[in-house]
């Protein structure tokens, strides 16, 4: 899946996508109970588009909001999640908690960020010693220094994909791939401020203008925070970032886990990526005492560290200087957040309006002290036969997982077996964890929000170094109880369904059970699909990178694997840029064998009855519009092509498309030869 880092506000919102939306309905259509009848559109064959089949009402009818970059299916739950979440967070701040306690952080991080008069009298005050750290750096050695100050647990690989961090190297703590029983440090590429390499690299048209106008932003928060010859600073730091851009690994390589298998000790670095002073990087990162590290993009390492010895001092002084202004503009005066806005909202996302300031404030909250709110959530938004509920699901749909692993006819029975295994001890998580973290060396001050970011990106980081050689709690949820999403954690083989996601539209008591497993049992069954995917499929039962197949079982899912890539390959939401299909096959693999494990789930719940008719439609019609209608959207331009170049995740559009390899949507739909998504039998792809 896919996560937002929200320790520092970004302008942007990005909505997580991975499998996740129900019914598509807006604010102003009255309640339904299952398929939403008013948002298909009759008139589009359903063999020729099913997403417009299901959605097209919908979309004709549905008008993106000025704050935002995409509106979908599930933006009206996460609305209503964030404006409970505020509810929360005011009534902890009227209750007047005791000092130090975690819910009066909650107060005071929520209201300091609130109280704009404060930021605005204090102007750049607050910025200014770590500017001036950063100008006293005589030497490569203090750069070093500075730069392994810098480090923070900023990317996360397998859950959701994110490799970027503006930061020279980001950090990562999960279980080892070898070891599965500890905790170890992975390090990876970063950077850049733009969301990919290709941002540096593409020759197109559109890139271009990007790099143009990013050129002049780089320029206008550098003057805003008092520097001098921004123009010519601005000129060199983006051809930094171009070089370091050029050593990057792209999404697609990254996403290739064995890839990423690179056990390097301290000497190695100094070994293979001679430039940067290591031993001082480390001991400012407080990484000293680590012997090893996994090192995802070798490649990326040797030549970032070699620009840190060939490019001048005076650039990297800059740079920092840039990406640290950049980081925390959301929380500087007026001047430089409306800037930072003006690029990566206006430009980058096409979204002409910044979040309102509360919602902005609840999601720093929530990326920063989300567990404190989320046990308020849980309590009393989710209830107890809820969660019984959902986990009666989620044991129907293993079940049927279970089913098609044992029928399945090309696969050896020792490397069933395996399967088998990892599915029985796959841990899920509903709701919320089962314990709450610990936000004790966390100091928040009501009147510091610049402070309250820095000491919790710091808080954050020293808790994961601090995991370092530890014992892995395979329990561990990595999302609060109030996030509309869900998560498939391979290295620790486990799932969370936060309990924000387990309600209407997603899953609905009173819907027939068609819909709710063509909605959340699609989602559901795509999550536990991750544990067998072109990603998960690499990981045994105890979260180990192990070849756990035969030769030729391994041959037939890889070869099936890549006609499912070949097939999203062909997908182009614009004439000049496609789907990816390597990029997004981890999905795409979860998308298909979730829709065939959620469809036998859904059969088995009918203990042999046929299922009545409901709205005119058949039992069979509701389970694949639901699953259509997760995926309705409306998407900026500018926000779609960012996320067929970054995100692990297809369009909406196409991941409705999957449907075409699914033996029962032909039958449920009649769809016939020669229609556009009509596909033979030996074309449709079949994994598990």
């Amino acid at each position: 899946m896919k996560r937002i880092s929200a320790f520092v506000i970004f302008v942007v919102t990005c909505v997580v996508a991975c499998g996740l939306a129900a019914c598509a309905q807006d604010a102003s259509a009255p309640a339904t109970h299952g398929i939403a009848l008013a948002n298909m559109d009759r008139s589009v064959k359903p063999g020729d588009d099913f997403y417009h089949y299901a959605n097209g009402a919908w979309i004709k009818r549905t008008e993106l909001p000025g704050d935002r970059a995409e509106v979908d299916v599930f933006s009206k739950l996460g609305d209503l999640s964030n404006k409970r979440t505020a509810d929360l967070i005011a009534e902890i701040a009227k209750s007047n908690p005791p000092a130090g306690s975690a819910t009066r952080k909650v107060a005071d991080l929520y209201n300091s960020y609130m109280d704009e008069a404060a930021i605005e009298a204090k102007g750049l005050a607050p910025l200014r010693p770590h500017l001036e750290a950063i100008a006293a750096i005589h030497d490569k050695r203090e750069l070093a220094h500075a730069l392994g100050e810098s480090l923070r647990a900023d990317v996360d690989a397998l859950n959701n994909g994110v490799y970027h961090t503006a930061n020279l190297f980001g950090l990562w703590v999960a279980p080892g791939f070898n070891d599965s029983e500890h905790y170890t440090a992975y390090l990876m590429q970063g950077g850049l401020q733009l969301p990919d390499r290709e941002y540096y690299l593409s020759n197109s048209e559109q890139m271009r203008k990007i790099r143009d106008k990013y050129q002049t932003h780089v320029s206008a928060m550098l003057k805003l925070a008092g520097f001098s010859d921004t123009d010519a600073r601005a000129i060199r730091i983006i051809e930094l970032e171009h070089a370091l851009a050029q050593s990057h690994r792209s999404l697609a390589d990254s996403e290739d886990i064995h890839k990423a298998d690179n056990t390097w000790t301290q000497a190695d670095f100094s070994a293979k990526a001679p430039g940067l002073d290591w031993g001082e990087y480390f001991r400012a990162a407080g990484i000293s005492q680590q012997s090893s590290f996994m090192v995802w993009q070798p490649d990326a390492f040797t030549g970032e560290s070699a620009l840190v010895a060939s490019t001048s001092l005076e650039t990297w002084k800059d740079w920092l200087a840039f990406h640290l202004i950049e980081e925390y503009g959301g929380v500087l005066p007026k001047a430089l957040a409306a800037e930072r806005f003006a690029f990566f909202g206006k430009e980058l996302n096409g979204t002409p309006q910044q979040r309102p300031r509360w919602q902005r404030g609840v999601f720093l909250v929530d990326g920063m002290l989300g567990d404190v709110v989320g046990q308020a959530y849980a309590q009393r938004y989710f209830s107890a036969e809820a969660k019984a509920q959902a986990e009666a699901m989620v044991a129907n749909l293993i079940a049927a997982f279970h089913k098609r692993i044992e029928a399945l006819t090309w696969m050896d029975a020792s490397t069933k077996a395996e399967a088998e295994a990892k599915l029985s001890t796959l841990y899920v998580g509903i709701g919320y964890g089962e314990t709450w973290h610990d936000y004790s060396s966390f100091e928040v001050k009501a009147d510091d929000i610049f402070g309250n970011i820095w000491r919790g990106n710091l808080s954050d980081y020293q808790r994961q170094i601090a995991r370092l050689g530890k014992p892995v709690d395979r329990k561990e949820w990595c999302m609060t109880a109030q996030t509309v999403n869900a998560v498939n954690l391979p290295l620790q083989n486990a799932l969370n369904f936060p309990a924000a996601i387990l309600q209407p539209p997603f899953y609905d008591p009173q819907a027939p059970a068609a819909a709710n497993y063509g909605a959340i049992g699609t989602v559901i069954g795509h999550e536990i699909s991750h544990t067998f995917d072109s990603e998960g499929a690499t990981f045994d039962s105890k979260g180990r990178l192990r070849n756990w197949w035969t030769p030729a079982d391994l041959k037939h899912f890889e070869a099936a694997t890549a006609q499912l890539a070949a097939q999203y390959d062909t997908y182009k939401p614009f004439p000049d840029l496609a789907i990816n299909g390597k990029q997004t096959l981890g999905e795409n693999i979860a998308d298909v064998a979730g829709i065939a494990a959620a469809y036998d789930g859904y059969k088995a719940s009918l203990s042999g009855k046929a299922e009545p008719m409901h709205d005119g439609l058949s039992g069979d019609q509701q389970f694949f519009l639901a699953f259509g209608q997760n995926w309705g959207s409306q998407t900026r331009e500018a926000a779609l092509r960012q996320e067929v170049l970054t995100d692990g995740h297809a369009p909406g559009e196409y991941r409705a498309a999957t449907v075409r390899n699914i033996d029962a949507w032909y039958a449920a739909f009649e769809v016939k030869a020669g229609e556009k998504l009509y596909l033979a039998p030996p074309e449709r792809v079949r994994i598990w």
